[in-house]
């Protein structure tokens, strides 16, 4: 069978990778995809981005099922648009989507139902927001309230960078529309975790847990980003906070959106804070995979993720039953120069070593020009590395990441840190 992968990331890559190892599976189209599902034989980029275009090829190429990787198609309705047509596609709808699309719908539903969060206020008037940051002090967090591609959080440590943030969205438009409003939240201590899971309208399976590093320098230190690396599993999503944050934040999530009219189904992001007494609060939703996130968790999945997917859409995933491999993975991304500020596009890269049984290296923000490799995008590459411990994953990962080179390559050297802490002094 023929199968539809929507996005160009890192994220696409490996969904598209992963389902494309299924026996069953025929071809993979990404649309628009990358350099790295460009060089893939089992893969094939479709130049289409319009969702009815998209509509159009599936129907024409009797593509099985579509699998939605961004938020942005979702949040524009891209859902809708292929159930309407009778088409087979795995992603939330547009009103279901609102839970990432929109961080004031987000922070007034948790509210509503009780699911543990910082608490906000939400502001499109620009002298309303200054007095609320003078009123509460520093920490403090400004988001703007639409997608902003990873750009629209700032953790402000002083009350300066939280007014500064204030005027970038609000009074300087620089974010557009999703800056119209912005939701100021108090900032919440501890480590951060990605829990998702999959949800077919009914059931929620749960995939293995994973932290990212959203931090562009060593330590934690710099400006925010769309992530600079992860790792699968996560030592401090022990079992026992597994099952609370199913019970006191994923459960009342699902059941919360269907008791409002909104059946949703997809794969479902909660960005944990999780504080030093263990009690897991909800920092974000997102409404798709984790990027980089996806990247280990694929390359853990074992077993033939079509079929998962087929269960998703279905909605019978209570008959199903993950596999992972019980090694670490860890992705380490490598980022264009002047990420995340004004990425460098352009930039040739050199040769890419080949997959193995323990790593693999997922293209993001890569093309091919004249049959080179190029830099295109912020975060280029993700090269993941599996061992039996964190730290003989990180050893695998950056081996590899010291064979690849392009002009102003810029990565963090620490990735997974906290769990080799963790292990080291547990």
């Amino acid at each position: 069978m023929k199968l539809l992968v929507v996005g160009s990331g890192g994220r696409e890559h490996a969904l598209a990778w992963k389902l494309a190892q299924s026996p069953r599976v025929q071809l993979v189209y990404v649309a628009p995809g990358n350099g790295g599902t460009a060089l893939d034989e089992r893969l094939a980029n479709v130049e289409i981005t319009d969702p009815d275009a998209l509509a159009d090829f599936a129907e024409r190429e009797q593509v099985a099922f579509t699998l939605v990787g961004p938020e942005a198609p979702l949040a524009a309705g891209l859902v809708n648009r292929f159930r309407a047509r009778g088409l087979k596609v795995f992603g939330p709808t547009k009103e279901a989507a609102q839970l990432e699309s929109s961080k004031d719908f987000a922070k007034a539903f948790m509210k509503r139902h009780g699911i543990p969060t910082a608490a906000y206020e939400t502001f499109s008037d620009v002298a309303a927001a200054h007095a609320y940051v003078d009123a509460q002090g520093a920490p403090i967090v400004v988001k703007a309230d639409g997608l902003a591609a990873g750009k629209g959080v700032v953790v402000a440590t002083t009350a300066d960078e939280a007014h500064a943030a204030i005027d970038m969205m609000l009074a300087d438009n620089r974010l557009g529309d999703a800056g119209a409003r912005v939701v100021i939240e108090e900032f919440l201590a501890g480590e951060e975790a990605s829990f998702i899971v999959m949800v077919d309208g009914m059931h929620v399976l749960p995939l293995a847990s994973s932290q990212d590093h959203k931090r562009l320098a060593d330590g934690d230190q710099g400006p925010n980003t769309g992530g600079m690396g992860a790792y699968s599993p996560a030592p401090v999503v022990t079992p026992q906070l597994h099952a609370r944050v199913m019970r006191e934040i994923i459960l009342p999530t699902v059941n919360g959106m269907e008791k409002e009219g909104i059946r949703y189904t997809g794969f479902l992001y909660a960005g944990l804070m999780i504080d030093a007494q263990g009690n897991p609060r909800t920092l974000e939703f997102n409404c798709r995979m984790g990027d980089p996130e996806t990247q280990p968790i694929m390359a853990r999945l074992k077993g033939d993720f079509s079929k998962v997917v087929e269960q998703a859409i279905a909605g019978t995933l209570n008959t199903v039953e993950l596999d992972w491999d019980r090694r670490t993975a860890l992705g380490v991304v490598l980022a264009a120069h002047n990420y995340p500020d004004t990425p460098r596009k352009g930039d040739r890269i050199s040769e890419i070593p080949a997959e193995t049984a323990d790593s693999v290296t997922f293209h993001a923000g890569t093309t091919l020009t004249d049959g080179k490799l190029v830099t295109s995008g912020g975060r280029v590459l993700c090269v993941v590395g599996l061992a039996d411990s964190v730290r003989s994953a990180q050893s695998v990962a950056y081996e590899t990441v010291n064979q690849i080179s392009f002009d102003g390559m810029q990565y963090r050297h620490d990735i997974g840190y906290r769990a080799a802490n963790r292990k080291q002094q547990g």
